[in-house]
């Protein structure tokens, strides 16, 4: 008997019970609790779990929320309309749309055009298998491939086997449409008379996939800053790929930013599933042998094993032009090699630029690079220049709101965390540090206080723990980021994932997406906090953080930060969302957040599907966190961003049917959980959920299909009414 169908027994329920309405378009009758709708920026949906916001008493929160059902479908506010632009396997240039698209870039052009960037991050390996022959007209031997793996252990080094070993050909075939899947793509759009927007062919729609420049060395993509000189070695502790500072290809592309002079930047974030994370004292990589092929058709990892990928080329910030397709994309070393989720750009006439951008993993860290040049003029296309030298700095937050960076250069002293700072019931957290032999990759864990003091004895300086001198002594701690930050005593935060700049302030935004551990590494409990002081907090946080200017010619600096937004239940002092990921500002300096909480975890299965929801910067409902959006079955809403004068709003549906497939007829289950009103008092509650996703085609058994939305208001105008721009203090 599974946890569902128990609760439903404990609570008295029958399975054929009618489980009432979907999540609704909220209707508020005037004289009802939240006013006057003309109030509110838009309708709110009526989400999964009881708001403070939803208008309702508490004897209403308890007899609207007692029985829902959830839907596999884009749900958007009454008045407003929701139509796909793009979907995988859609033409785009010469190649394919990309699967798991993520970040999303608008750029207006004449004529009532404009350029979609967009990324394509991951395969989710279930329903791409299930879908591949449909969307591509080809097929793959998945079955087959699966069936001799399991023969064979679940993994393969295809460095090692003989030439006519017949699971290589099988291997390269499923690996190359992996990394052919993702990357970037540019696509044209076209506004029509009406206002919506419409995907068209164009001279500048482009692919740059996981493979590019595998067979055609004019594709590869090139390296600015230091970490060039140490791919460009002769002599090294480990891997060479023989490309010298060529790079074939981009992948686990998640979010972005964009530039003032209109090039994009793109986030290489989970490159550890397919290539080698650790690297060597020089920079090097390990042999690709250490990141072997698996394919278990729910997971594709090791892609970058067939064709011999050196990791230390992956886990950048990649920059390209989307105006100039035969302009070489470029990954900026100076920006840090480490698990890239999002980046924001702050460019100001007569300042250093400055780019913020976070690692997205349990005890990730926050980092700010700052050029040697200042910026003459924004929007100069030449800018780009500026990411070529400069530093990298990581943040260090105090618990009473102040914090200052911490420069990752050769001088910097090793001072790591120690573990008894960060006891969890009594449990310490031992320091991840650079490996102790340094003729040895990856890293030590330093499991007491004494051993933190030895190995700073031993290594005073990161100079020390990186040999060498000039660019290559900067590139291998560049490369080796994560860990050169821990060596540093840099504070390990809870999953930074979006950095946004508030137009209104210059504020940064910081998503936190969860507070907790991955059992090496965890979040400073100092530092994120429950709102009752847990120590493990799993609904995350926004944060803004007020920057001083930074100085060219200096090292460090400082900041003041707070938390603005908490996710978790409203009874448990949350917003009403879990897992903040992607943000987006509007210029009127409103928070439009997305979420990803995991669809596999049962513990996070009362907020429902994952969602959209906008943070108004005025007005009444200031403070509060109101429901826009709803996604399909086991989807993540991805790379928010709005046409120019913000009337659209474009989402990246990614991965719908992750964890169950394609939805067959009649496919649900039931669920219980126990809720409680705004009085804080308990009732139950079921809810009748689809099991797998059609999306967006909608019918049964069909495969669903990632793909891009665009949401307006049905009679036009801008996406927000009544909300003015405010400072804040």
């Amino acid at each position: 008997m599974n946890r569902r169908s128990l609760l439903i027994q404990l609570l008295g329920l029958s399975l054929g019970v009618s489980a009432g309405p979907g999540l609704s378009r909220q209707r508020h009758p005037q004289g009802s609790r939240s006013g006057s709708p003309m109030g509110r920026p838009f309708p709110p949906l009526r989400g999964p779990i009881p708001l403070p916001s939803d208008g309702l008493s508490a004897a209403e929160q308890q007899r609207r929320y007692s029985s829902i059902a959830i839907e596999d479908r884009m749900v958007v506010p009454e008045g407003y309309r929701s139509e796909l632009v793009l979907c995988w396997g859609d033409q785009l240039g010469d190649g394919r749309v990309g699967y798991n698209n993520d970040y999303l870039a608008f750029q207006p052009l004449a004529g009532d055009q404009a350029l979609l960037t967009i990324n394509f991050e991951y395969i989710s390996a279930r329903p791409w298998c299930a879908g591949y022959a449909e969307v591509t007209g080809q097929t793959l031997p998945f079955d087959q491939l699966q069936t001799e793996l399991d023969r064979r252990g679940g993994a393969v080094d295809l460095m090692a086997l003989e030439a006519n070993d017949p699971l290589r050909p099988m291997v390269t075939a499923v690996a190359e449409a992996a990394l052919m899947d993702q990357g970037i793509g540019v696509a044209t759009l076209q506004r029509q008379a009406d206002g919506r927007w419409r995907r068209v062919k164009g001279r500048l729609d482009r692919r740059i996939t996981g493979l590019s420049g595998w067979r055609r060395r004019e594709q590869r993509l090139r390296v600015s800053g230091p970490a060039a000189a140490v791919f460009r070695r002769r002599e090294r502790l480990g891997y060479d790929d023989g490309l010298a500072d060529a790079v074939i290809g981009t992948f686990g592309n998640c979010a972005g930013g964009q530039t003032p002079w209109g090039t994009v930047l793109s986030a290489e974030e989970n490159f550890q599933t397919q290539v080698v994370e650790a690297v060597f004292a020089d920079g090097s990589s390990p042999s690709p042998s250490r990141r072997p092929f698996r394919f278990d058709g729910r997971r594709l990892e090791g892609l970058g094993n067939p064709f011999g990928l050196a990791g230390n080329k992956y886990g950048w910030m990649v920059e390209l032009d989307p105006r100039r397709p035969q302009q070489a994309a470029v990954k900026h070393s100076w920006l840090g090699r480490f698990r890239h989720e999002a980046v924001a750009v702050r460019a100001r006439r007569g300042e250093p630029l400055v780019v913020y951008s976070g690692c997205d993993r349990h005890g990730g860290h926050l980092y700010r690079f700052v050029s040697t040049e200042r910026v003459q003029d924004p929007r100069d296309p030449g800018n780009s220049r500026l990411f070529a030298q400069g530093r990298l700095e990581v943040a260090l937050l105090s618990p009473d709101g102040q914090g200052r960076w911490l420069p990752l250069d050769p001088a910097t002293a090793i001072n790591p965390r120690r573990p008894s700072t960060l006891v969890i019931d009594g449990v310490l957290q031992a320091a991840l540090v650079p490996q102790t032999d340094r003729r040895q990759a990856g890293s030590t864990a330093l499991e007491s206080d004494a051993a933190v003091v030895d190995y700073c004895r031993r290594y005073p300086t990161l100079g020390d723990l990186y040999p060498g001198t000039g660019d290559q002594q900067q590139g291998a701690i560049l490369i080796d980021a994560h860990l050169a930050a821990n060596a540093i005593g840099a504070t390990p935060a809870a999953r930074p994932e979006d950095t946004d700049l508030d137009p209104t302030t210059g504020d940064l935004l910081i998503s936190f997406t969860a507070g907790g551990s991955d059992g090496s590494e965890r979040a400073d409990p100092a530092i994120f906090r429950g709102p009752n002081g847990e120590t493990t907090w799993p609904y995350g946080w926004v944060m803004r953080l007020s920057d001083a200017p930074a100085q060219p010619d200096g090292r460090g600096g400082t900041f003041r930060w707070r938390m603005v937004a908490t996710g978790g239940t409203p009874w448990q002092g949350g917003m009403g969302f879990s897992n903040p990921d992607n943000l987006a500002v509007d210029s009127g300096g409103n928070i439009w957040l997305v979420t990803d909480r995991s669809t596999s975890s049962a513990s996070l299965d009362i907020f429902g599907n994952n969602a959209c929801w906008v943070l108004p910067n005025s007005g009444p409902q200031a403070g509060q966190a109101l429901l826009f959006a709803t996604g399909p079955m086991e989807c993540e809403l991805c790379g928010p961003c709005f046409d120019s004068e913000e009337a659209t709003l474009f989402l990246a549906v990614q991965h719908p049917g992750e964890d169950n497939g394609t939805r067959q007829a009649g496919g649900e289950e039931y669920q219980a959980f126990t809720l409680r009103d705004r009085n804080n008092q308990p009732f139950q509650q079921l809810r009748r959920v689809p099991v797998g996703s059609n999306w967006p085609s909608g019918l049964a058994d069909r495969a669903p299909r990632p793909g891009v939305v665009m949401i307006q208001r049905q009679g036009g105008g801008p996406l927000l009414h009544n909300l003015h721009p405010t400072q804040h203090g």
